[in-house]
């Protein structure tokens, strides 16, 4: 036994290895270490790096992070520590180009949330809903897997399923189709290296979406070589997941492709989910100023869909469906594809552009009791950013500038349901109901300035125009009943302004003033008789915000304070017209009000041994500011689907290669319905996840988890149906239970060639 520890010692010993930490010996995971201008290794959640093993004893290596000031260094011992200070002060504008990908970012000046991957891995990974719930300002109601709607400050709140009041990306392609609609859940979480949300419209380069905008990075290879993980995850209620990877890297050339397949048979009856996906990223290197990208990503899911239920089978029998979706055994089945192609070119030291072409097809077949949905998106579009670096006053400044084109045709059927008269055999499709083809446009011009107007002062200034029309063909009726219609919306200019100023090198405070605005969807510009409505018009409204931003205690307590108000007008509301059947219109203007705290402190016992506890709190104050709906004036009231609180808190704790993440949710009590006099009931979540990792041997790695979610088995709503009604004397459909104490557990192994 003692030859065979030494053995695996000698080996070990034989790697080139350091560790890259903090001043106050917190190690940092994600730095890129760099070798002659090429990326050659990323350091882990431990901090440590691995190089390849051709290279030899000294080397000259530079560290690079976002959030820390590029270091270089001798490296001239294996298992040599290096330490990296916080940048605090107004940071360099010019970046450093590597070979990797860089990960897109809004470029806002003021700080916006940032989910690492060390986040992400602290949750389940099927819990990507649970890590963006931990942000102050972001909440999501989820009914199930494929049903989440995702409300920021507020904006997205009335909308009924799914999101459509922001606008997201991956990997700088956009992913939000023509009416604004977001689904996050086709992309595997254990292909994100990082998400970073805009809260409000301030993204100019990103679209001024009301609610923001959400920016998804994927990963990529973190050193050089070939190297292959599976992971794999078996849990409560049939959960079973597994993810196989790999990745390859040779200085010019990058490439990372995964396969995942997750399959649930739920809590509650007619809730299996079966998923399949594909994941492509590649980048190769063509030259000194030249860079080639690629994106591919293919899922495709059969997703039972169990509804809402009424409060009694809520309290005494939650894992029920509702019966007509019951009856009908209603599902989804969706296949989704998203390709694009990214060409960087460098002209010079200060001049480069960033274009892109993309193409995303989706094919959706939804069995509901009411009808059956048939219906397909194909989209097309080009995304091409400059960006200039130049000498303002004697200091650096950046002007970005750009345009991004969107096309897509979105085709649909209805038929006649006829699963009451199929001997319960569930849905059967009848008589053709609707044939409709609508082509959506959408044309973006953006530019955002960032000058340095003194040493501690910089300001930026952006704007946003926007130009979409809608084109509705009606392939179904002829004459008088035909629909045909175009829409073509008023241009838009979104103006945007930031203001940072460090008071000191550990505080900071900033201000934004920016508009604006959402479109409608499709079925909010359809009349009841499936016209389109030419009176409905965009959601507009202006965001003001102050905050503060400090590192204090030698920077291990870090703070950020936001308050922010959001006047929208032109309110977008959905008014049911039949079982779960809606018709949008405006009808008014909220206000949205907050306070958003966040905190976190890093507790460092030794160098094996450290304590990192969080808070996020959002205080909402949001109502109707003028709304008057079906003759009944609820200006005033609260903003339906808000929680008037909502706080994450949580603690990671490491001890060698042992860590421990306990996260707790608290969601206070919101309307219901408009009158406010209805309010879900506050609720508390949490939980647990235990992480082990280790090597097997020199190449293979592997890593260990054991997680509890909702440990203390809370009878709670993951998402509310604002304003249901109930029809034939049935009690209104407001609740979608959420999953009572579960369990899962799985392995990861790492091999590398």
């Amino acid at each position: 036994m003692m030859f065979i520890a030494v053995f695996f010692n000698v080996l070990h010993a034989q790697q080139i290895t350091g560790v890259v930490k903090t001043n106050q010996e917190r190690p940092i995971e994600g730095v890129s270490v760099v070798i002659g201008h090429r990326l050659i290794s990323t350091t882990d959640l431990n901090g440590v790096f691995v190089l390849p093993e051709h290279l030899k004893l000294p080397l000259t290596v530079s560290f690079v992070h976002p959030h820390y000031d590029t270091s270089s260094s001798q490296l001239y011992k294996v298992n040599q520590v290096f330490y990296l200070k916080e940048k605090t002060e107004i940071e360099e504008l010019n970046t450093v180009v590597l070979m990797a990908p860089s990960a897109i970012k809004s470029e806002v000046i003021i700080p916006t949330s940032m989910i690492s991957r060390e986040a992400l891995e602290q949750q389940s990974p099927v819990a990507l809903v649970d890590a963006l719930n931990t942000t102050s300002g972001v909440y999501i109601q989820s009914g199930a897997i494929n049903t989440n709607r995702i409300t920021i400050r507020g904006v997205g709140s009335r909308t009924l399923y799914g999101t459509n009041k922001i606008k997201a990306y991956f990997n700088g392609i956009p992913i939000t189709n023509g009416v604004g609609e977001t689904a996050l859940d086709v992309y595997d979480a254990e292909d994100l290296q990082s998400i970073e949300i805009i809260k409000g419209p301030k993204a100019t380069l990103y679209g001024t979406n009301l609610g923001g905008t959400i920016l998804l990075n994927s990963k990529h290879p973190k050193s050089e070589g070939l190297s292959v993980k599976n992971n794999t995850t078996i849990g409560s209620y049939g959960l079973f997941k597994n993810s196989i990877s790999s990745d390859y890297s040779n200085g010019n050339f990058i490439l990372h492709m995964a396969y995942d397949h997750l399959e649930l048979d739920g809590y509650r009856d007619n809730s299996q989910y079966r998923k399949n996906s594909y994941f492509l990223n590649s980048s190769y290197k063509l030259n000194d100023k030249t860079q080639l990208s690629i994106v591919f990503n293919h899922s495709n899911y059969r997703a039972q869909i169990p509804s809402s239920i009424g409060r009694t089978d809520y309290l005494k029998n939650p894992s029920k469906a509702a019966f007509t979706w019951s009856q009908a055994q209603g599902f989804e089945a969706d296949k989704h594809h998203l390709a694009g192609a990214s060409l960087s070119y460098k002209f010079s030291e200060n001049f480069q552009n960033t274009s892109s072409v993309f193409y995303t097809f989706n094919d959706h077949y939804e069995p509901r009791p009411f009808n059956i949905l048939e219906e397909s998106t194909e989209g097309v579009g080009l995304r091409s950013v400059f960006t200039y670096h130049f000498n303002f006053l004697g200091r650096k400044a950046k002007w970005d500038f750009g345009t991004e084109v969107f096309k897509d045709d979105y085709e649909w059927k209805t038929f006649e349901n006829l699963y009451a008269t199929n001997n319960g055999n569930g849905s059967v499709a009848g008589q053709l109901l609707s044939d409709n083809v609508e082509y959506r446009k959408k044309t973006n011009l953006f530019s955002s300035l960032i000058l340095p107007i003194v040493d501690n002062l910089i300001f930026q200034f952006g704007v946003n125009y926007n130009n979409t029309t809608y084109d509705l063909t009606d392939k179904y009726n002829s004459g008088e009943a035909n629909t045909d219609a175009t829409r073509n919306f008023e241009d838009i200019v979104a103006p945007n302004a930031n203001l940072r100023y460090q008071v000191t090198p550990q505080q900071q405070l900033f201000a934004n003033v920016s508009y604006g605005f959402n479109y409608p969807s499709l079925e909010e510009t359809l009349t009841p008789e499936g016209v389109v409505n030419p009176e409905i018009s965009p959601e507009k409204g202006y965001n003001y915000e102050l905050g503060t931003e400090a590192n204090l205690l030698e920077k291990r307590l870090h703070l950020l304070v936001s308050y922010y108000m959001l006047d929208i007008k032109d309110l977008l509301v959905a008014q049911r017209i039949g079982d779960d059947q809606y018709i949008g219109r405006n009808a008014g203007r909220t206000l949205h009000q907050g306070l958003e705290v966040s905190a976190d402190y890093k507790l460092v016992i030794n160098e094996n041994f450290n304590i990192i506890p969080f808070n996020n709190t959002s205080f909402n104050w949001h109502k109707f500011k003028d709304f008057i709906s079906e003759d009944v004036d609820y200006s005033g009231n609260k903003l339906t689907g808000v929680p008037n609180i909502t706080m994450a808190s949580g603690v990671a704790l490491h001890l060698n290669q042992l860590s421990l993440f306990a996260n707790h949710l608290y969601i206070g009590e919101m309307p219901m319905n408009d009158s406010n006099s209805l309010f879900s009931e506050a609720y508390q979540l949490s939980n647990l996840k235990l992480q082990y990792s280790g090597q097997l041997f020199k190449s293979i790695g592997y890593r260990m988890h054991f997680g509890v979610n909702n440990l203390s088995d809370t009878h709670y709503a993951s998402s509310i149906l604002i304003n249901a009604t109930g029809f034939n004397n049935s009690e209104p459909r407001y609740y979608y239970p959420g999953n009572p104490r579960n369990y899962y557990g799985g392995v990861s192994i790492d091999y590398r060639f």
